[in-house]
């Protein structure tokens, strides 16, 4: 940041200019380093990042706005990069009300029928103008957005310039699209499919956003420069109806989450050595069979260096070794990450002793469930557990441990990622749990070391996606009559199994209603009207059907069709009303 500095000499002050200008300057130095902005001296920092923020939130002070600078900006100032945060001018109308455990219970709107559009379309057109309109060419941007403010981000994706992004993050989307958490049985749960973009959707039902949909999500141009978080039940972008989850980003660590995902892009583009890692909890499970005395000895090595360098890292170690269950041989805990020094650590090392055995597969399932279990991981952490071992595995194991609740227990967890270190005749067998577990094989010839450097150079990322039990009952809602009563009033009749039905207007949700036959009022028939109606269930959210109203001036007729494949769960109960209107604006979601 330039700044000018005026020294007006007079007589006698000639001596004491240069002392003055040293002291000025020196408390200019010491005040820049509480400066949250950091910019070059001709104006154009080198990253400029842009957050939009949600519903109602002030501009500045939004709590959403302030975590994502705070979490990224601990990040930026350890590289000499000039940098700027901008919080998006843009009206971020309120809608809904403070209560938010009875929002379900009551009619709320934003207003005017086209005012939350308005907003939207406001926050669209100010950051195109930031981003395309932009008097620096070398400046590059990093985008985010909550709520209302990541449907700014995501409908502005298409129009910006793509080479002057380098990441763009939303946060609890109303207009999400994963095509792969449609139908009864989504692709997503069990995790093929995944959009590249999923960041973190635990829910694999997830499909689109409460409002719709914004398809394609992710541009073209921008492919591997976006990234979605929904929290596990949030109302706006998950099948849940979980109000809570949409306002807790913040404390769940979502931010913090999506600071390393948009920093590790930053050190990319400019070429820089990223020295940001999360906190490292590794546990290093050896199978001490007879056969295993020569590679337990060629390991150790290795396995001192991988605890000393997490040790010194601030993570955490701890040490286990098995054998089988029948041997008897239950894993045997050397020291865990409340008691591993370096120190007792190298002395449990020592004290593992090649023995028994003699037969065929070991008990590596059941071994590591167990360890899993015991182990108390730090939330944030990256968390590893390394198996050496020269043999296959049992499943299910000799105590009925399956693979695949070593699996879901890993995954849910955060997950734990699963590296083992075995003979070459054996890699294939581990292959599939180290991709399901987002580890990795590696062979006794390899390069030990590499192995080493790769788990410490890893920042911890949230799960993109959690197995989920298949949703069977979400309720159905079907059209049977659409009647245009006037020009601004349409009636609506149409059957559902579900206890309620959703209706929203123009992206703006009016209430939920117990009623079958209802009358929507107050249209501006001059532009398109587009009519949801999405039933609820006690547990699911079903798919909605969408009404399309044209003009008064279009002659096409009305057009209906599914919309919102997802479901949600509630526990409130909206009083049933055959007139539908907008409530006033009496808080914030």
């Amino acid at each position: 940041m330039q700044t000018k500095i005026r020294i007006k000499k007079g007589r006698g002050q000639k001596r004491n200019i240069k002392i003055r200008y040293l002291i000025l300057s020196f408390l200019l130095i010491l005040s820049a380093n509480h400066l949250s902005v950091r910019v070059s001296a001709k104006g154009c920092p080198d990253v400029k990042v842009i957050f939009a923020r949600g519903s109602g939130g002030e501009l500045n002070v939004d709590q959403n706005y302030l975590a994502f600078k705070d979490t990224l900006e601990k990040k930026l100032k350890t590289t000499d990069l000039d940098y700027e945060f901008v919080d998006l001018d843009y009206p971020a109308i309120s809608m809904g009300i403070d209560n938010l455990g009875a929002t379900l219970r009551a009619f709320f709107g934003a207003g005017e029928a086209y005012e939350f559009g308005d907003s939207v379309n406001d926050g669209v057109s100010k950051l195109k103008k930031l981003v395309n309109g932009s008097a620096c060419p070398g400046t590059k941007y990093v985008l985010g957005g909550y709520s209302q403010g990541a449907m700014v981000v995501s409908k502005a994706l298409k129009n910006l310039m793509a080479d002057r992004i380098i990441f763009a993050a939303t946060f609890g989307d109303p207009k999400i699209y994963l095509p792969e958490g449609e139908g009864k049985i989504p692709d997503a749960c069990s995790g093929k499919n995944l959009s590249d973009y999923r960041m973190y959707v635990p829910d694999c039902h997830a499909y689109k956003g409460l409002l719709g949909a914004y398809i394609p999500y992710e541009p073209a141009a921008l492919v591997d420069k976006l990234g979605t978080w929904c929290n596990k039940k949030d109302i706006f972008c998950s099948s849940h109806i979980n109000l809570n989850d949409h306002v807790s980003y913040v404390s769940d660590d979502l931010y913090e989450d999506a600071s390393r995902v948009i920093f590790d892009k930053i050190t990319q583009t400019f070429g820089l050595e990223n020295q940001i890692s999360s906190p490292h909890d590794t546990a290093i499970v050896i199978d001490s069979t007879g056969s295993m005395a020569s590679l337990i000895e060629k390991y150790k090595g290795e396995a001192l260096r991988l605890a000393k360098e997490t040790l010194e890292s601030g993570g955490r170690v701890a040490l286990y070794d098995y054998r089988d269950l029948d041997d008897p041989y239950t894993p045997v805990k050397r020291c865990d990450f409340t008691t591993c020094t370096l120190e007792t650590f190298a002395s449990g090392l020592e004290e593992i002793q090649a023995n028994g055995g003699g037969d065929s597969l070991e008990s590596m399932l059941s071994a590591s469930f167990h360890v899993m279990k015991e182990l108390s991981w730090q939330k944030g952490a990256t968390k590893s557990l390394v198996v050496l071992t020269d043999d296959g595995f049992l499943s299910p194991d000799r105590d009925g441990i399956t693979y695949a609740e070593v699996v879901k227990l890993s995954k849910t967890i955060d997950p734990v990622n699963f590296y083992v270190i075995t003979s070459p005749d054996n890699a294939h067998i581990y292959q599939e749990l180290a991709e399901d577990t987002g580890g990795m094989v590696v062979t006794e010839t390899d390069n030990l070391s590499l192995l080493t450097d790769y788990i410490l150079e890893r920042y911890d990322s949230l799960p993109r996606v959690e197995e989920d039990d298949l949703l069977v009952d979400a309720p159905f809602i079907v059209i049977d009559e659409v009647v245009e009563k006037t020009a601004a009033e349409v009636e609506i009749a149409f059957s559902s199994d579900g206890e309620e039905v959703l209706v929203i207007l123009n992206d703006q949700i009016l209430g939920a209603t117990k009623d079958r036959r209802i009358t929507i009022g107050q249209l501006d028939r001059s532009l398109e009207n587009h009519i949801s109606l999405v039933p609820l269930s006690q547990t699911t959210r079903g798919e909605g059907t969408e009404i399309v109203l044209g003009t008064a001036a279009d002659t096409t007729g009305i057009e209906t069709g599914a919309t919102m494949g997802t479901s949600m769960s509630t526990s409130t109960s909206a009083a049933g009303s055959k007139e539908l209107i907008k409530a006033p604006n009496t808080g914030r979601l």
